[in-house]
């Protein structure tokens, strides 16, 4: 049955008022398929916020600059100013599709803040949606990946809105049918090389429901944020210090399996301001042996029971293969904001040389912790280390605390 295009568009416009109606201006992702076409249309319809259309040439294809250049167009005819970004800093091997889709994010991203925009809206419909709990599910994925896409996200500094979520592909292009207006299939959409293409055509020949798929999918999501605040409960008494976090031991050890390995996932990513997570499997064998009271290392982080809490703390090897930083201010290892640097010093890991000559013990600090923090150099020679030793004029200051950690445990 025809889906009712007013109805359709109410819809969209019910979203966009909960999530942007307050927002001065917004940005659109663009590609020129039929669900950013609509999304830009609809939301020009809206009309409550200055707009701005991206595409992202991945380069990928022949014809992608032609087709960038079609969107462009299409947002010139509504008076949306457009850019295209071009992706050009490809690397060999590794997932292309997954390095594409981040450039695309990054590129967005970049281009939403210099534009001064307050957020960027994508054209997830609810068919993304069951697709992609069905490709999640297929992997072995937990609650977190089998949740519900979330209508507001946060990544790479850029505030992401999917008004969408509620419509499917083919209510939308209905609606843009109805209206007259002509959108480019990408013609990567047909090809089953891709799990996407597969799971869709798998969805449409099995006569998949989306709406209970989509439903699923928000019951998961529930389920994923009662897990994040049971979490952040169990993390009440979390202390910062130094680049390091301490959980309390005893509330650690007795929380579920899932709930330790939400807090050392995200303590984990608190010291090394990783972008992702790391794998399941070496997670759970570090979880069973801090059960028994060891000591081990994980991406970039000794973790170690001792004292009546769970240390986190950078691993001084992994420090010191962080690049030098120079330059006022200087930042360091994506953990330390350094000021007050003199001509030709930079900033690296102090090491474990140096600590018996500046009573590092005094500090309140652990050796390893002492030996990750910043060094100043000149040359080959320590001119200051400011969280053992402070200088006057130098100051070093943590780029994260306690909301930035409380916030991890509810990322998704």
């Amino acid at each position: 049955m025809a889906a009712d295009p007013a109805a359709v568009e109410a819809r969209v416009h019910a979203a966009l008022d909960r999530l942007a109606g307050d927002l001065p201006s917004l940005g659109i992702a663009l590609s020129g398929g039929g669900d950013s076409t609509a999304l830009m249309h609809l939301v020009h319809r809206w009309g409550r916020a200055r707009l701005r259309a991206a595409t992202v040439d991945h380069g990928l294809r022949p014809g992608s600059a032609a087709e960038a250049r079609q969107a462009g167009l299409a947002a010139g005819v509504l008076g949306i100013p457009h850019e295209t970004l071009v992706w050009t800093t490809r690397a060999g091997g590794g997932n292309l599709m997954a390095a594409a889709r981040q450039a695309r994010l990054r590129l967005l991203a970049d281009w939403a803040c210099r534009h001064g925009l307050a957020a960027v809206l994508l054209g997830h419909t609810l068919d993304d949606q069951a697709e992609t709990l069905l490709m999640r599910l297929n992997r072995g994925a937990g609650v977190d990946g089998l949740s519900a896409m979330a209508e507001t996200r946060r990544a790479c500094g850029m505030v992401w809105l999917r008004p969408m979520l509620g419509a499917s592909r083919a209510e939308l292009r209905q609606w843009l049918t109805a209206r007259g207006l002509v959108w480019a299939d990408d013609p990567s959409n047909e090809n089953a090389d891709f799990e996407r293409v597969r799971i869709r055509k798998a969805i449409a020949t099995l006569g998949l429901p989306l709406q209970q798929l989509g439903q699923s999918a928000a019951n998961l999501g529930m389920a994923r944020d009662a897990l994040q605040e049971f979490a952040a409960q169990v993390s009440q008494g979390a202390e910062v210090r130094a680049g390091s976090l301490l959980l309390p031991l005893a509330r650690f050890l007795a929380a579920p399996p899932e709930i330790r390995r939400r807090l050392l996932v995200a303590g984990l990513r608190f010291v090394t301001d990783a972008d992702y997570p790391p794998r399941r499997e070496p997670v759970l064998q570090a979880l069973a042996a801090l059960a028994k009271g060891g000591r081990l290392t994980l991406d970039g982080v000794i973790a170690e029971a001792r004292d009546g809490a769970l240390h986190l703390i950078r691993e001084p090897a992994a420090a010191a293969r962080s690049p030098a930083a120079s330059g006022d201010p200087a930042v360091w290892d994506g953990r330390w904001r350094l000021s007050g640097l003199g001509p030709g010093q930079e900033v690296r890991a102090l090491g474990h040389a140096p600590l018996p000559g500046l009573g590092w013990r005094d500090s309140g600090l652990l050796r390893d912790e002492a030996a990750a923090s910043p060094g100043i150099w000149q040359g080959g020679r320590l001119a200051a280390a400011p969280l053992l030793r402070p200088v006057a004029g130098i100051s070093a200051e943590p780029l994260r605390g306690l909301p930035e950690f409380r916030a991890l445990l509810y990322v998704h």
